[in-house]
């Protein structure tokens, strides 16, 4: 729908597919960005665990009958949707990942703003002189990570991925740019390298594990991760005692965010009221865990 349609009818309805996603703070930041912009939005949670291919098709048939302008997808399913979409946008076709549906004219295109999303939040933490970064998981997000770092010219990417295949898949994606390989293991991945991004669920509550283990962080390691429940997961917290600088995953939930909403509304959003409406989830959410 263009931006003259949704400033007459008011209304957007967009949504999240997914399990689990009841931790999530993407109907806050949606539907308070629409609400800056005068628009009436309504962000659907879809938790529906263990779904197949025919689970997932149903799914996005009532997205395209029911007046959605789109959804995200999440964990577990950005890379099983993308057989089932009508078509795929340049850099997710590429890395065989969706994380944002948008229907248009009825059908279903599919597009990354995890990577769009990333970039715009770890560019800060790149040096000019170089770097070497670790990705840990080369799932879904890993995919979108890694190929964020391609597109900023990191000429050093390591992969590591407990499933070896998952990771030499990845790599070989990112053939046609260069630079990336596979790792045998985390401390492999680690050896003298600037950077490193947790895209594992690993460390999302209740979980409280770590996927690097902390005496192979350093002061000279910048460390992201891409979980935000907690915003301080154990990898961060064991990160900011070793002096690294670190990237909580509110960053990347705001932008990829905000990209996904301009793609569902032609509309761009205030990344300033996303950010507020995220603070205000995980406040809400601390005050709660506090109370237990």
């Amino acid at each position: 729908m263009s931006k003259r349609g949704y400033a007459a009818s008011k209304k957007l309805l967009t949504g999240l597919i997914g399990a689990p996603i009841a931790h999530s703070a993407s109907p806050a930041m949606h539907e308070r960005a629409a609400e800056a912009l005068g628009l009436r939005g309504h962000y659907q949670l879809i938790e529906v665990a263990g779904a197949d291919a025919t689970g997932l098709s149903m799914m996005l048939e009532g997205v395209r009958r029911l007046g959605f302008a789109g959804v995200n997808v999440t964990y577990p399913y950005k890379e099983a949707v993308v057989p089932l979409l009508d078509a795929l946008a340049p850099g997710a076709a590429a890395m065989g990942a969706v994380n944002t549906v948008v229907v248009k004219d009825g059908r279903l295109i599919g597009h990354n703003t995890d990577t769009t999303g990333f970039a715009r939040a770890v560019a800060p933490l790149l040096s000019p002189s170089g770097n070497a970064v670790a990705v840990i998981g080369a799932g879904g997000v890993g995919k979108a990570i890694a190929f964020a770092l391609a597109g900023l010219e990191v000429s050093d990417i390591r992969i590591f991925d407990s499933e070896p295949a998952r990771a030499a898949t990845l790599v070989s994606l990112l053939a046609p740019q260069g630079g990336a390989r596979v790792a045998a293991s985390v401390e492999e991945a680690l050896h003298d390298a600037t950077g490193l991004v947790n895209a594992t669920p690993v460390g999302m509550l209740p979980n409280r594990d770590t996927p690097v283990p902390a005496a192979l962080l350093r002061a000279d390691l910048w460390v992201a991760d891409a979980v935000y429940s907690p915003l301080i997961t154990p990898l961060l917290a064991a990160a900011q005692e070793k002096g690294s600088r670190i990237m909580t995953g509110r960053e990347l939930a705001i932008y990829q965010a905000a990209d996904a909403f301009e793609l569902f509304t032609g509309l761009a959003p205030s990344t300033e009221v996303m950010g507020e409406a995220f603070d205000a989830v995980m406040a809400a959410r601390s005050a709660a865990y506090q109370a237990a």
